[in-house]
């Protein structure tokens, strides 16, 4: 039987909500983050992205292309709570939601019996009437249309993707559309000429292979319309971390290892609290030029200590010539399990 997936997208979530809470907002270029010159945009309203603002940006560069924006800091809890409200109106509809993100899900409604649009209609009705929020749904038969179709005509957008649409409708779609193809891969199909999903259409599969491994099966299947990725009720998280945007620029490894213990900190009380362990290590950095870097250690054991974490962290920054400053430092932890699953696997 054929699937009948929903997504759901908030729109300009956080700016939305400083807009309903603070009326004089309205109709007016909100920029959520990016207040300090070393800070980024989290999110923008609408207004704001018409002069080129947009999420990750960095706030100095937001306030050069729109000087009359109203800049807030984040109200990480308030989102939160907003959130929390668009789920319970969602698992009101079925079961079966998975959770992307604070402001992004996925439905599974194949077996509710109910026509799409009329529950895309209500979910969208009810997030406006209770909440006084817009939300964008796309409907197709799998994740990957579905996503493509909440942002088709964004915001307050409703769209439905058909199997008959398929492929036309995503032929002129630029490939950064391609759920799985991330920045570098986009990089490395436009140094080829490849641009638009037409002209990565015409790839045979096997070149798809050896360009990107197994994955490039997966990209050849989905922009014909194939996705077999269920709606997963449960997300298990991937990874731990802290990162922290310094004050100043430096390369100077003592005061760099004073954050790592701070992180290493958090994810050690994040991780016992929850009986997990992790058995990779990453290291993150961004140099005062924006160029993002990261360096990795896995482990045939599972580490939540503190010291551990601290340590092996602290050995990966060693192991770098910092020749330019750094403008940011991250530590994180994956591959995790819980400590008891390991415990049963060795006895």
């Amino acid at each position: 039987m054929e699937r009948t997936i929903l997504h759901v997208d908030m729109d300009a979530f956080f700016a939305s909500v400083e807009v309903m809470d603070n009326k004089i907002l309205k109709g007016k270029p909100v920029i959520v983050g990016g207040v300090s010159q070393r800070g980024v945009v989290a999110t923008c309203s609408y207004e704001a992205r018409k002069y080129g603002v947009k999420s990750a940006m960095p706030g100095y560069i937001a306030k050069a292309l729109c000087p009359m924006g109203i800049f807030l800091n984040p109200r990480f809890y308030r989102y939160k709570e907003i959130s929390n409200m668009v789920f319970d109106i969602l698992n009101s509809i079925t079961s079966k939601v998975e959770a992307v993100s604070i402001d992004e899900a996925y439905l599974d409604i194949t077996e509710e019996n109910r026509d799409p649009l009329e529950v895309a209609k209500e979910i969208k009705y009810r997030v406006k009437s209770e909440l006084g929020l817009t939300i964008s749904v796309g409907i197709s038969y799998n994740k990957f249309l579905a996503k493509l179709g909440s942002d088709w005509n964004k915001p307050d957008g409703l769209m439905v993707i058909s199997k008959k649409m398929i492929p036309k409708i995503l032929f002129p779609l630029p490939i950064n559309k391609v759920h799985g193809l991330g920045k570098r891969s986009v990089t490395r199909l436009n140094n080829i000429g490849i641009y638009n999903v037409e002209q990565l259409y015409k790839l045979e599969k096997e070149f798809l292979n050896e360009y990107f491994g197994k994955f490039g099966s997966e990209i050849y299947e989905r922009i014909r319309g194939e996705d077999k990725r269920e709606v997963a009720t449960t997300r298990d998280r991937k990874s731990v971390g802290k990162e922290r945007t310094l004050g100043i620029d430096t390369n100077d490894k003592e005061m760099l290892k004073e954050y790592l213990k701070e992180f290493a900190k958090n994810i050690s009380t994040y991780l016992n609290d929850r009986n997990l362990g992790g058995k990779t290590i990453t290291l993150k950095i961004k140099t005062s030029d924006f160029e993002s870097h990261t360096k990795s250690k896995s482990f045939e054991y599972y580490l939540s200590n503190e010291e551990e974490i601290f340590g092996e962290g602290f050995k990966l920054l060693n192991s770098l010539e910092l020749e330019k400053e750094l403008r940011l430092i991250g530590l994180s932890i994956s591959n995790l399990k819980t400590k008891e699953m390991e415990q049963l696997k060795f006895f």
